[in-house]
Protein backbone atom coordinates (compact mmCIF):
# COMPACT_ATOMS: atom_id res chain seq x y z
CA UNK A 1 0.00 0.00 0.00
CA UNK A 2 1.54 3.59 -0.69
CA UNK A 3 4.72 1.77 -1.78
CA UNK A 4 5.57 0.46 1.54
CA UNK A 5 7.46 -2.64 2.02
CA UNK A 6 5.22 -5.26 4.38
CA UNK A 7 6.67 -5.44 7.72
CA UNK A 8 8.58 -8.93 8.30
CA UNK A 9 7.70 -10.31 11.69
CA UNK A 10 11.32 -11.17 13.37
CA UNK A 11 11.28 -13.30 16.55
CA UNK A 12 14.26 -13.33 19.03
CA UNK A 13 16.86 -16.09 19.49
CA UNK A 14 15.45 -16.99 23.00
CA UNK A 15 11.90 -16.87 21.83
CA UNK A 16 12.83 -19.22 19.17
CA UNK A 17 14.74 -21.28 21.44
CA UNK A 18 11.43 -21.24 23.75
CA UNK A 19 9.44 -22.32 20.95
CA UNK A 20 11.42 -25.34 20.15
CA UNK A 21 11.51 -26.70 23.66
CA UNK A 22 7.54 -26.39 23.70
CA UNK A 23 6.29 -27.10 20.08
CA UNK A 24 8.91 -27.38 17.54
CA UNK A 25 5.81 -29.01 15.28
CA UNK A 26 4.48 -25.83 15.02
CA UNK A 27 7.81 -23.95 13.26
CA UNK A 28 9.80 -25.19 10.49
CA UNK A 29 13.47 -23.36 10.50
CA UNK A 30 14.58 -22.50 7.00
CA UNK A 31 18.15 -21.86 7.08
CA UNK A 32 19.03 -19.95 3.60
CA UNK A 33 22.92 -19.62 4.09
CA UNK A 34 25.65 -21.16 2.10
CA UNK A 35 26.22 -25.45 2.70
CA UNK A 36 29.63 -24.52 3.96
CA UNK A 37 28.06 -21.90 6.40
CA UNK A 38 25.32 -24.59 7.13
CA UNK A 39 28.26 -27.24 7.97
CA UNK A 40 29.62 -24.90 10.45
CA UNK A 41 26.79 -25.01 12.95
CA UNK A 42 23.07 -24.52 12.87
CA UNK A 43 19.88 -24.92 14.95
CA UNK A 44 18.54 -28.38 15.55
CA UNK A 45 16.37 -29.54 13.14
CA UNK A 46 16.82 -26.16 10.59
CA UNK A 47 16.67 -27.19 6.75
CA UNK A 48 19.12 -25.75 4.27
CA UNK A 49 17.53 -24.05 1.93
CA UNK A 50 20.40 -21.41 0.45
CA UNK A 51 19.10 -18.26 -0.64
CA UNK A 52 19.98 -18.45 -4.47
CA UNK A 53 17.47 -21.93 -4.30
CA UNK A 54 14.47 -20.89 -2.36
CA UNK A 55 12.51 -19.65 -5.98
CA UNK A 56 13.30 -23.07 -7.17
CA UNK A 57 12.51 -24.93 -3.99
CA UNK A 58 9.89 -23.33 -2.62
CA UNK A 59 7.28 -26.72 -2.77
CA UNK A 60 9.41 -28.37 -0.35
CA UNK A 61 8.72 -25.54 2.58
CA UNK A 62 4.98 -26.05 4.64
CA UNK A 63 2.57 -23.93 4.15
CA UNK A 64 0.74 -25.40 7.47
CA UNK A 65 3.29 -24.20 9.83
CA UNK A 66 5.32 -21.34 11.00
CA UNK A 67 8.40 -20.31 8.74
CA UNK A 68 11.64 -18.97 10.04
CA UNK A 69 13.88 -17.82 8.63
CA UNK A 70 17.86 -18.08 9.50
CA UNK A 71 20.88 -16.69 8.41
CA UNK A 72 24.25 -15.58 9.35
CA UNK A 73 23.30 -12.14 10.61
CA UNK A 74 19.74 -11.35 9.74
CA UNK A 75 19.75 -9.54 6.54
CA UNK A 76 19.25 -12.53 3.66
CA UNK A 77 16.87 -14.69 5.87
CA UNK A 78 15.06 -11.19 5.86
CA UNK A 79 15.16 -11.29 1.86
CA UNK A 80 13.50 -14.88 2.18
CA UNK A 81 11.27 -13.81 4.67
CA UNK A 82 9.49 -11.21 2.24
CA UNK A 83 9.39 -13.46 -1.25
CA UNK A 84 7.80 -16.03 1.66
CA UNK A 85 5.46 -13.46 2.88
CA UNK A 86 4.66 -12.75 -0.60
CA UNK A 87 3.69 -16.42 -1.83
CA UNK A 88 1.56 -16.56 1.32
CA UNK A 89 3.95 -18.60 4.13
CA UNK A 90 3.44 -17.46 7.63
CA UNK A 91 6.78 -15.93 8.26
CA UNK A 92 9.06 -14.63 10.59
CA UNK A 93 12.88 -13.80 10.74
CA UNK A 94 15.15 -14.85 13.44
CA UNK A 95 16.37 -10.95 14.35
CA UNK A 96 19.94 -11.17 14.54
CA UNK A 97 20.42 -14.28 12.49
CA UNK A 98 23.07 -17.50 14.15
CA UNK A 99 24.99 -14.49 15.93
CA UNK A 100 21.99 -13.99 18.21
CA UNK A 101 21.61 -17.71 18.53
CA UNK A 102 22.95 -18.87 21.79
CA UNK A 103 21.19 -22.23 21.72
CA UNK A 104 22.37 -25.54 20.66
CA UNK A 105 23.88 -26.12 17.67
CA UNK A 106 23.48 -28.93 15.31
Amino acid sequence: MFGLKPRIAEISAAELEQQLKQSAKDVWVLDVRTPREFQRGHIPGAKLVPLAELAARLHEIPKEQTVITVCHSGARSRMAASWLQKAGYEVKNLAGGMLRWHGPVG
